[in-house]
């Protein structure tokens, strides 16, 4: 399924080098299944233990949801922690944030190993509240985010007022959260693991697994591939083995704007977002422009039409106008996405229920590359035979998994 369509900003940043597919080792000890954010970050967990890894990729590197990532990096989620806490008892709802939060750390260490640290640069984020009923909403996840050390502070309508160029009844202003290019971190990071002796297969198609009691092997119209251990990092494509239960795919749409160096009146290049469902959420980029994103729809696969593309693009502006009344702005880039939600807002992480040999790291939500990170030290310690206390969070045969 084609997950994007419409003029993507994040491909005209980086020429991407071609990927020449190498000779065919007769056994790997991992193959991954996808070349996006989750598939990099796990083979580069996994030849951190010092595994042979091949990555097999149906398109092309960054292909996919990378190159409509909007590149946000939060410790906080769709779900907010209160609420969370509600659902899976505030113990795990606050280790699970926690989680998130050192996810970032370890993310800006990889970044910083890069070329232009891929553009990493650390934010704070503000959630304002879209509504004068939300307000409540956010005082309640100020106390229990500020009660557990998380660097949070509340801002009222009149601290909005004097920080920001709109009005909002209230905010939640946290700090140490990032940005990122995310094409260029999955290219730049690619380069990097094939240094380390990674083998990348491009345009290979793995359409038949055949799991024998000594190995897997994938079939594909390049040869065959023979592993000790599969992981499927596929995003919201249709996964080759198994079946998801508990998501939902929808679509949603965004645009990148021209530069403007001159912009001002945006508080510390805040990433920002609020309180609605579904969220409008924006922010900078490094050559000043702006990103910005909603207008969700209950439906699969990315809008074909480009009229229709037009007319959410001028939503959209019209929205960026609201915001900062000031200004004016051009959008030469706008598409159309596919995205994918869980019904519990937790991603899919861990071993089959029943095909021990056979791994997923699928970070459904808004925070999809927070979720690669830590679902990459999750596998890597469970293929490493390591208990890891964290895995039953976001296990595969919760209420919502695999089956």
């Amino acid at each position: 399924m084609d997950l994007h369509n419409g003029l993507l900003y994040w491909p005209t940043t980086l020429v991407k080098p071609t990927h020449t597919n190498l000779h065919i080792k007769a056994h790997y000890d991992v193959i991954i299944i996808g070349a996006g954010m989750s598939g990099l970050l796990t083979a580069k967990a996994l030849v951190d233990e010092g595994l042979n890894v091949a990555i097999l990729e149906r398109n092309e590197i960054a292909s996919g949801s990378t190159s409509a990532n909007t590149g946000l990096l939060q410790y906080s989620n769709d779900i907010m922690l209160h609420e969370l806490a509600k659902q899976i008892g505030e113990q795990d709802a606050v280790r699970f944030y926690k989680l998130c939060y050192e996810a970032l750390d370890q993310l800006e260490a990889i970044s910083l190993s890069l070329p232009d640290n891929a553009n990493f640069i650390r934010r704070p984020s503000i959630c304002f509240a879209s509504k004068k009923g939300d307000v409540k909403m956010l005082e309640k996840e100020f106390e229990m985010l500020n009660q557990h050390g998380f660097p949070v502070e509340f801002w009222n309508d009149i601290i909005v007022r004097n920080r920001l160029p709109f009005q909002a009844p209230a905010a939640l202003y946290t700090m140490n959260d990032a940005e990122i290019n995310p094409f260029k971190f999955v290219v730049y990071l690619a380069e990097q693991l094939k240094t380390r002796g990674v083998h990348i297969f491009e345009n290979t198609f793995g359409n038949i697994i055949e799991d024998e009691s000594t190995h897997i092997t994938i079939k594909t119209m390049h040869g065959d591939f023979n592993t000790s251990r599969i992981v499927y990092t596929t995003g919201y494509n249709r996964l080759p083995h198994g079946s998801l239960t508990g998501a939902d795919i929808n679509r949603s749409y965004a645009i990148v704007t021209e530069q403007n160096p001159r912009f001002e009146g945006w508080y510390e290049q805040a990433l920002i977002w609020e309180t609605a469902r579904p969220y409008l959420y924006l922010r900078r980029t490094s050559d000043n422009r702006v990103i910005i994103g909603r207008l969700d729809e209950k439906k699969a696969k990315p809008t074909k039409g480009q009229e229709k593309i037009e007319a959410m693009a001028e939503k959209l502006l019209d929205e960026l106008h609201r915001l900062f009344p000031s200004e004016a702005f051009q959008a030469p880039y706008k598409y159309s996405a596919s995205f994918g939600e869980s019904l519990d807002n937790l991603p899919f992480i861990g071993q089959h229920p029943d095909e021990k040999n056979h791994y997923y790291l699928l970070g459904f939500g808004g925070n999809g590359t927070v979720y690669s990170l830590l679902g990459a030290s999750i596998l890597a310690d469970l293929i490493m035979g390591r208990k890891n206390d964290d895995a039953r969070l976001v296990t595969l045969d919760r209420k919502y998994g695999l089956t």
